[in-house]
């Protein structure tokens, strides 16, 4: 009986150890069966095939850095490095400059040394540069790549636009930059910056394009029209050049916005256009020549645009034209919303200062309109500036009927100003300036007193309304 049962248990564990095996044989088939119909096996033994394969670009992939594209940086670089120069400054500081120079009776000052960068842009040794690397100079020398230093004379500068043009004194022949079409760049576009950054010469650095037109300050009277991109630029690349991937120039490298002196991710650079002009402008007229539309106004946006009732928030709005100017003679009227010249669009005042920085009195631009909703398209001719820019002011002498409709003896009309003082003081286009510091202003030409470090205490301004308005400034 015993016997029996043991026999049992026996046959029953039997049964049990069979089951489990058949169970684990089925599931390993199993196992297999998903791992094969899941799993990707084009990458194993790679190396021991040569046939393609495919890859879920969805699972496990990097995203590519930006460097890792097909873009040759070195032809650029190699056309562009022997053509831009270290430029080296030397100016004398005016009057003592510690008290060590007042007791032993120095007042002939220091020699102060500045360095930045500049380009060759001629055969001849011409060389475009920031009029900042080279202000207040007594000399200024260049070294090329080639380590040969040269004296250099300037030929003439554009204060406003931060241009200025020298000329190595050399009969040799130079290796240049050619100039490009810099309104044909856009967005995104790959650029190189070469300079002298922190006196390590020959530096190249490489960026996109990340805005035009950009203006660093809207309330200056610089009319500012900058390119800016992402490529490093430091202390010592002021002047230098802007390129892109062909090694043409579309710039010259001049500010960056940084709380600690250093490139944090930005700089900004003249377009080569802009930098161009007025360099054929000071080699053929020995001055800039500046054609103007005859208009006054301001950028829209979605406030100026609610103010005014209209509909665009992007344009130019007229918002007075001069009677006898180009704009006035071909049909533009106040309140018109300038928003392209010559097919270039016009979104802010920077695209529209940037684009006139091009031109010169006489030219003939189209401009496209909008009036009450209808595109229209003017012809105007630019005329010759007149105008004053004076402590972020737009000023033009008045005729004697100007002054007789107003009932005053003398005074400047205030044509523009991006000054956030006057600003925020009540002072807008179309008041009239006619006095400064108690001395009665006749003529733009009476402003050169003011010049220079003279501290400006009060000026006395008449309003379109005939009401006399004078400011004190503390």
């Amino acid at each position: 009986m015993l016997f029996k049962k043991f026999n049992f248990i026996k046959n029953l564990d039997m049964k049990k150890l069979l089951y489990t095996i058949i169970i684990s044989v089925i599931g390993g088939f199993v196992a297999i069966f998903i791992h094969n119909s899941t799993y990707d096996h084009s990458n194993v033994n790679e190396s021991n095939s040569n046939e393609s394969k495919l890859v879920n670009i969805s699972y496990n992939q990097q995203p590519k850095s930006r460097f890792n594209q097909n873009i040759d940086f070195t032809i650029a670089a190699e056309k562009t490095i022997n053509s831009v120069v270290h430029v080296k400054n030397t100016s004398i500081s005016k009057g003592t400059s510690s008290i060590w120079d007042y007791f032993n009776n120095n007042d002939r000052g220091r020699t102060r040394i500045g360095m930045g960068s500049g380009v060759i842009v001629s055969k001849d040794g011409y060389i475009i540069t920031n009029y900042h690397v080279i202000e207040d100079a007594s000399t200024i020398e260049v070294t090329t790549n080639n380590n040969k230093t040269y004296k250099t004379d300037l030929i003439g500068q554009d204060e406003v636009a931060d241009i200025a043009v020298l000329k190595i004194n050399s009969q040799e022949t130079f290796p240049y930059i050619r100039f490009a079409d810099s309104d044909q760049t856009k967005i995104g576009e790959w650029v190189l910056a070469v300079g002298n950054p922190y006196n390590l010469t020959s530096t190249v650095t490489a960026g996109i394009i990340s805005a035009k037109s950009r203006d660093l300050n809207d309330y200056d009277s610089k009319n500012q029209s900058f390119i800016q991109t992402d490529a490093a630029v430091n202390s010592g690349n002021s002047g230098g050049a802007l390129v892109n991937t062909n090694g043409d120039l579309i710039g010259i490298n001049t500010a960056i916005t940084s709380g600690t002196g250093g490139f944090v991710g930005y700089s900004f650079a003249v377009p080569s256009n802009v930098a161009r002009k007025i360099f054929e402008d000071i080699i053929e007229f020995g001055n800039v020549q500046k054609g103007l539309l005859g208009v006054t106004g301001f950028g829209l946006n979605s406030r100026t645009a609610n103010d005014l009732e209209i509909s665009y928030t992007e344009g130019f709005y007229v918002s007075d034209i001069e009677p006898t100017m180009g704009a006035a003679i071909a049909g533009v009227e106040k309140g018109d919303v300038i928003i392209s010249l010559d097919g270039l669009k016009i979104a802010k005042f920077s695209d529209l200062s940037g684009y006139l920085s091009t031109k010169r009195p006489g030219d003939v631009v189209s401009v496209g309109l909008m009036r009450k909703n209808k595109k229209l398209n003017l012809n105007v001719k630019l005329e010759k500036n007149e105008n004053v820019d004076f402590y972020g002011m737009q000023l033009k002498n008045m005729s004697n009927d100007e002054l007789i409709e107003m009932g005053i003896e003398n005074g400047i009309r205030v044509l523009n100003h991006r000054n956030n003082t006057l600003y925020r003081m009540g002072i807008t286009p179309g008041y009239i300036l006619i006095e400064i510091n108690g001395e009665e202003i006749s003529n733009t030409s009476d402003l050169s007193s003011f010049d220079g470090d003279v501290k400006i205490n009060q000026m006395t301004f008449i309003s379109p309304d005939g009401e006399k308005e004078r400011l004190i400034f503390e």
